[in-house]
């Protein structure tokens, strides 16, 4: 079934890792995957930069590059260079100011920047929001790295990116572009670095509305493990069916799907 590939993208948390744990099987069936195509890590956890995410891998016991990484921070930065070199204040963790510092755009205060750039934030504080507050007031135009209400992690779920976002919501402003999945964004970023077709690419994830949702729309096959967020009983009725459903990446690329009603 893989051989029919040219290239996989996968999702991280979920997929890989469960928090900081790695998900049994993981590591080798990673490297089943590169010795059959190209291999790009595509995830909305904008906690990290590519440096950073590939450093957390290999605590982890799964060892890639940064360069096989594509976190949403640095998706966003990288989108954000089609209007030069901009100044920015962010709510987020360190993945965006690396990767935005790296993209050659400037870190200013609230009332000077151009752009609010809007990642998960574990330290989120009413602070934070009055500060995002006064430079959307000012002007400031809003990028969501990612709109994922949870992530998933040993202890269960906690609050994602979409949270945060929500937040901004309440307030009365919605982001004008958000990057990561399901945003074409994404997936159009991966692409141009794979050098493949959408057709020819394997997109492998652990959430319906992202992952499966946003790759199909672009004529990706899809394959959904249901080691992460998304459970067999979400399957059932879902507008979104994925070509493939495995237990984990293991199963998956063992060849052992599951059917779902």
């Amino acid at each position: 079934m893989l051989g029919q590939y040219k290239a996989f993208l996968l999702d991280i948390d979920g997929v890989l890792v469960r928090g900081g744990v790695p998900i049994p099987g993981a590591q080798e069936a990673l490297t089943q995957l590169r010795n059959t195509g190209k291999v790009l890590l595509l995830t909305n956890n904008s906690t990290k930069s590519r440096v950073g995410s590939a450093a957390r891998l290999r605590e982890c016991g799964i060892f890639v590059e940064p360069s096989e990484i594509f976190p949403s921070s640095y998706v966003a930065a990288q989108f954000l260079r089609r209007f030069g070199c901009v100044r920015y204040w962010y709510i987020g963790e360190a993945g965006i100011r690396e990767e935005m510092e790296a993209a050659g755009h400037v870190l200013v205060g609230p009332e000077a920047a151009e752009w609010l750039v809007v990642g998960m934030d574990r330290g989120l504080t009413y602070e934070k929001l009055a500060q995002a507050l006064r430079a959307l007031l000012r002007g400031a135009r809003l990028l969501a790295t990612n709109e994922d209400k949870t992530f998933p992690t040993p202890e269960g779920l906690v609050p994602g990116a979409g949270a945060v976002v929500g937040a901004l919501r309440g307030m009365g402003f919605s982001p004008q572009f958000v990057v990561g999945k399901p945003s074409a964004i994404a997936f159009e970023v991966a692409l141009t670095v794979l050098g493949v077709q959408a057709k020819e690419v394997l997109m492998i994830g652990d959430r319906l509305e992202t992952d499966i949702g946003g790759a199909a729309r672009l004529g990706m096959d899809t394959a959904l493990v249901l080691s992460g967020v998304t459970g067999a009983e979400e399957l059932r009725g879902a507008p979104v069916r994925p070509t493939y459903v495995a237990r984990d990446l293991s199963a998956l690329v063992r060849g052992e799907f599951l059917a779902v009603d």
